[in-house]
C-alpha cells in the first residue's frame, strides 16, 4: 500500500513553502491542504509530519481537535446545520430532517455516493437571521423549507456553490441602534496620526484615563494589560486580535469585521505603537472564514496607504504588520491561552497561569490579546480623548457596549448603548413581550428572571461579552439550559478530568431528565457536579458549565420539578425492559426471568 498521499505532494509542497515549513504554522497548512480534497487521509498526514519534521502523533492530534478538520471524507458537500437554542426555536431540527430525507442521507453520515454529509455545528454567529447553516464553509441564514428544497436539488445536480443563487450567501449586519463606535465614520489612518503626535507614553496616558475595559466579558483594564506588556521583556512583542467569537448568541464581532473592519485594524495598530510590538494577528474563527477575502483586501490596501509595514505613517520606529489566522471549529479557542496555543499550530488547550500572556505568550513573547470590539473602541479614545471616553457609561464601565440580540422579539439585531442601560428598556427597543427571561453573556453567561429586569448592563451589575438571548413564556427553560449543557460537553477540550468527566455527567443527568426518570437525587448531584466543576476545573469553560442550570433551577425550579417521578431515585432506563430481547430469544417469560424489585423479593 502507498504511503504517498492521494493530494498531487506538488500542492502540498506549495502549501509547505508557503508557510516556510514552520511547525507552527500547521493549523494553517493543514487547513489549506484539506481544501485541496475536502478532508485530511492518513497518508497526507504522514507527509505533511515528515515535511516539517515533527512527529505524526502531533499531526493527527491537531487534526482531531478541530471540529472542522476531517480525517475521514465529508463529501463535496459538507452540510453544517447551525445548532444554537435560537436555531432550535426557529426549526432547525425540522429543516434539517426535511434536507436529510431529500437526500436519502442520516444525519451525521456520509451518503452512499460520497457526495455530500449533513451534521450539526455549535454557534455559526447568524442568531439573528437563523435558522442558519454552513456549506463547505459559506454561511446561509434564514433558512425556510423553500430554500432546503432548492439546495437540496442544487446538490443533486452537483451544482458548484459559486453558481448557487447569490442571495443565500448574504448575510445582513442587521444593525438596530448605534452609538458611538458605530456612528463612527473615521478616514483610515486619522487615529494613528493623532496617537503618534502625542507618543507612546502621552497614548498610553490617554487610554488610562479612557477606563477602557475588555469587551471580551473577563472586563479586564485595557491600560493596564498593554503597560503590563511594554514593560515586560523580551522582544518582538505580539497584538493578537481575538475574532474566536464563540459564545452562542453573540455575533457582534461578525458586524465589525464585515463593516468596521479599518477601525479593528486601526485598533491593532494603535496597540501595537502603545506597547512597542511589531507583529498582529487576527485570530478569525472558522464559522467566519467566508469574511476572510474582504478583510485580506483591508489589510492590503492598509499597507498600500503606509498604515501597516515598515515607518508607518513616515515613523521612523513604527514598524508593525497584521496576519490573518484562520480558527477550525474550537469554542475553547476564546479563552486567549487556548488561542495562543492554536496560533502556535497546536490543540487549543488553555495553558496553566501563570505565567500570563502579557510576560509569555505567543512563542514565549510579551502579547496583548484583545477583543474585536476593545480594539475598535481604541479609535474613539485616540480622536475625542480618554476623559472624553469615561465620560459616558458608568463609573466602573466606561462607553458604550454592543449587543448581539436575538431570540423571542421583534428584531433581532446588533444594538449599542451606553453602560448602564436596564434590562427593560432593551425589550422594549427589541420589541420583545411575554419576556420569561434573558440569557445575559451566552451559555457561560447569567439567566435573568422577570423581577431582574431593572438590573443594567455594567460590569459592576450584570458583565457581557454581547449575548443578549430572549425567551418568551412558551419557551420551557428547562430545554435552555439543557441545550447549553449538551454545547458545553460538546465543546470540553477534554484535558482536564474534572470537565472532560463533569461535562458528560451533567449531560446524562438532564438527559435523564428529559428521558422521564427523573429523581430529586438527581437535582442534588447537578448541585455537586456545580461545585465539582466550578473549583476544579482548569479553565473557565468548565466551570462556567453548570451556570445556565443552576440559574433556571433556582429561578424557574417547575420546569425540572414537573419532569420528577420519584423523590428518592429513578433508575435512567428500564432494565427488564432491557432484557425483553433475551427472553424472547431464549422462549422464556416466567417469573425467574424477569427482574423484580425489592418490594416483590420481600414478599
Amino acid at each position: 500500500m502507498s504511503t504517498l498521499p492521494a493530494t498531487p505532494t506538488a500542492a502540498i509542497d506549495g502549501i509547505l513553502q508557503r508557510h516556510g515549513h514552520y511547525p507552527t504554522e500547521l493549523l494553517q497548512i493543514l487547513i489549506e491542504v484539506q481544501d485541496l480534497e475536502g478532508w485530511l487521509p492518513a497518508p497526507t498526514l504522514t507527509y505533511i509530519a515528515q515535511a516539517l519534521h515533527i512527529p505524526r502523533s502531533r499531526v493527527e492530534g491537531v487534526a482531531g481537535f478541530y471540529s472542522f478538520l476531517y480525517t475521514q471524507p465529508v463529501g463535496r458537500y459538507r452540510v453544517l446545520f447551525s445548532d444554537n437554542i435560537t436555531d432550535r426555536m426557529l426549526g432547525n431540527t425540522e429543516l434539517m430532517d426535511a434536507l436529510c430525507r431529500k437526500l436519502w442521507i442520516e444525519p451525521g453520515k456520509l451518503s452512499e455516493d460520497g457526495l455530500v454529509s449533513i451534521a450539526t455545528t455549535s454557534c455559526t454567529g447568524l442568531c439573528d437571521q437563523g435558522p442558519a447553516m454552513l456549506v463547505n464553509g459559506r454561511a446561509i441564514g434564514q433558512l425556510t423549507h423553500r430554500r432546503i428544497n432548492e439546495i437540496a436539488e442544487m446538490i443533486r445536480q452537483q451544482r458548484p456553490l459559486d453558481l448557487w443563487p447569490a442571495e443565500y450567501f448574504q448575510i445582513s449586519d442587521n444593525i438596530r441602534r448605534k452609538d458611538s463606535l458605530l456612528n463612527l465614520d473615521m478616514k483610515p489612518g486619522a487615529a494613528l496620526a493623532a496617537v503618534i503626535e502625542l507618543g507612546r507614553e502621552g497614548w498610553l496616558q490617554e487610554v488610562q484615563k479612557s477606563n477602557l475595559r475588555g469587551r471580551g466579558g473577563a472586563g479586564f483594564a485595557t491600560a493596564v494589560k498593554w503597560a503590563s506588556a511594554r514593560d515586560a521583556s523580551g522582544e518582538p512583542k505580539v497584538i493578537v486580535c481575538n475574532a474566536d467569537e464563540g459564545e452562542p448568541g453573540t455575533f457582534k464581532d461578525r458586524v465589525l469585521l464585515n463593516s468596521y473592519a479599518d477601525l479593528v485594524f486601526e485598533g491593532m495598530t494603535l496597540a501595537a505603537w502603545a506597547v512597542g510590538a511589531s507583529e498582529g494577528f487576527l485570530y478569525l474563527r472558522g464559522e467566519y472564514r467566508y469574511l476572510l477575502p474582504q478583510l485580506e483586501a483591508v489589510l492590503a490596501r492598509r499597507r498600500e496607504a503606509g498604515l501597516l509595514g515598515r515607518h508607518i505613517l513616515h515613523e521612523p520606529c513604527f514598524d508593525f504588520d497584521i496576519r490573518i489566522h484562520l480558527g477550525a471549529g474550537a469554542y475553547v479557542c476564546g479563552e486567549e491561552t487556548a488561542l495562543i496555543e492554536s496560533l502556535e499550530g497546536k490543540r487549543g488547550t488553555p495553558r496553566i497561569r501563570p505565567p500570563f500572556p502579557v510576560t509569555k505568550g505567543y512563542l514565549g513573547r510579551p502579547t496583548v490579546v484583545n477583543n474585536v470590539e476593545t480594539l475598535a473602541k481604541t479609535c474613539l479614545i485616540a480622536l475625542d480623548g480618554g476623559e472624553t471616553f469615561a465620560a459616558s457609561g458608568t463609573a466602573q464601565s466606561a462607553g458604550t457596549k454592543i449587543l448581539s440580540i436575538s431570540g423571542d422579539c421583534a428584531a433581532p439585531g446588533i444594538y449599542e448603548y451606553p453602560f448602564g442601560v436596564p434590562i427593560a428598556r432593551i425589550l422594549e427597543d427589541c420589541g420583545a413581550s411575554d419576556t420569561q427571561a434573558v440569557q445575559v453573556g451566552g451559555a457561560a453567561g447569567v439567566c435573568l428572571a422577570g423581577y431582574e429586569f431593572q438590573r443594567r448592563i455594567a460590569y459592576e451589575d450584570v458583565p457581557t461579552a454581547g449575548a443578549f438571548m430572549i425567551f418568551d413564556g412558551s419557551r420551557d427553560l428547562f430545554d435552555v439550559a439543557r441545550a447549553f449543557v449538551h454545547f458545553f460537553a460538546h465543546e470540553s477540550c477534554g484535558f482536564c478530568t474534572p470537565c472532560r468527566v463533569g461535562t458528560s455527567l451533567l449531560k446524562g443527568f438532564m438527559d435523564k431528565l428529559a428521558d422521564g426518570h427523573g429523581a430529586k437525587a438527581d437535582l442534588a448531584d447537578i448541585d455537586w457536579l456545580d461545585r465539582l466543576l466550578k473549583n476544579a476545573s482548569h479553565c473557565g469553560l468548565g466551570s462556567a458549565a453548570p451556570n445556565p442550570v443552576i440559574d433556571t433551577l433556582q429561578k424557574f425550579r417547575p420546569a425540572y420539578e414537573r419532569r420528577l417521578v420519584s423523590l428518592d431515585f429513578e433508575p435512567a432506563f428500564d432494565l427488564d425492559a432491557a432484557l425483553a430481547e433475551a427472553r424472547q430469544l431464549t422462549a422464556r417469560d416466567d417469573p425467574g426471568a424477569h427482574l423484580q424489585t425489592h418490594e416483590e423479593e420481600e414478599k
